[in-house]
């Protein structure tokens, strides 16, 4: 097992975002990325994953179906998306990813979240090279050999293949990493052979993880707690070991 095995084991462990939110970040990738290449999911790859990932979190069918109207409306807003990085308590790299129509407000926001909780707020590229920018899919496994389809799918691009049980779906699936570049490569590889892809996306993964002992992680903790719940914030991404 590789490190982004280790690392999706560890987030699967922490705390997750309330369904709630979880649809309001969908919705907002659904926006952004109709604005950007249109509102059909067959000529619109990215759209089409967005749609897959909604329906692994349950989302109703009406709120996808409202993003996409809302994007195509002319009274939407355009949607940014900002990268903060710094630096929380005892030295963990911190990267924020926003979605935003106020570039200011979230400005503030983020700092403020820094600022209150003994953090600091760096500059453009302080801490992003201490990240590899990874792609993943889930599928299910089937009755597919392991092994058998690394090989396969290393030809693609894919780095790591392991399996993993979806305790949800009482389902048995497949996980992929690749670098972020390939993610194109990988979707239309998996669509060729006919497999379907049950979700899929983006992650940063640290490089090197650094220990803390639980006093400091608690510490640490409350400013990834008050990032997760600013209503720009995408996703969070940290250095800290579990």
């Amino acid at each position: 097992m590789g490190r982004a095995f280790e690392y999706r084991k560890a987030r699967k462990m922490k705390r997750w975002a309330s369904m709630a939110k979880t649809f309001t970040r969908i919705s907002k990738d659904i926006i952004m990325c109709v604005k950007e290449s249109g509102p059909n999911p067959e000529s619109n790859s990215r759209l089409k994953a967005l749609i897959q990932n909604s329906r692994d979190a349950n989302m109703p069918k009406d709120n996808v179906e409202r993003a996409i109207k809302r994007a195509t409306s002319k009274d939407q807003a355009d949607y940014k998306e900002v990268i903060f990085e710094g630096y929380a308590p005892h030295g963990i790299a911190i990267l924020v990813e926003t979605a935003t129509d106020n570039n200011t407000r979230t400005v503030a926001n983020v700092r403020a979240c820094f600022n209150k909780c003994d953090g600091s707020l760096g500059t453009s590229g302080s801490v992003e090279f201490m990240f590899e920018h990874k792609c993943h899919f889930k599928i299910a496994q089937g009755d597919r050999d392991l092994e058998t389809f690394e090989f396969e799918m290393i030809d693609h691009g894919v780095e790591e293949v392991f399996a993993e049980y979806d305790e949800e779906k009482s389902l048995d699936t497949i996980m992929l990493y690749a670098q972020f570049a390939e993610f194109g490569n990988i979707t239309k590889a998996l669509e060729k052979m006919d497999i379907e892809i049950l979700s899929s996306g983006f992650e940063r993964i640290p490089m090197d993880n650094k220990s803390l002992d639980a006093i400091a992680q608690d510490e640490v903790e409350k400013l990834l707690e008050r990032l997760e719940e600013d209503e720009d914030v995408q996703a969070v991404f940290h250095n800290m070991a579990s």
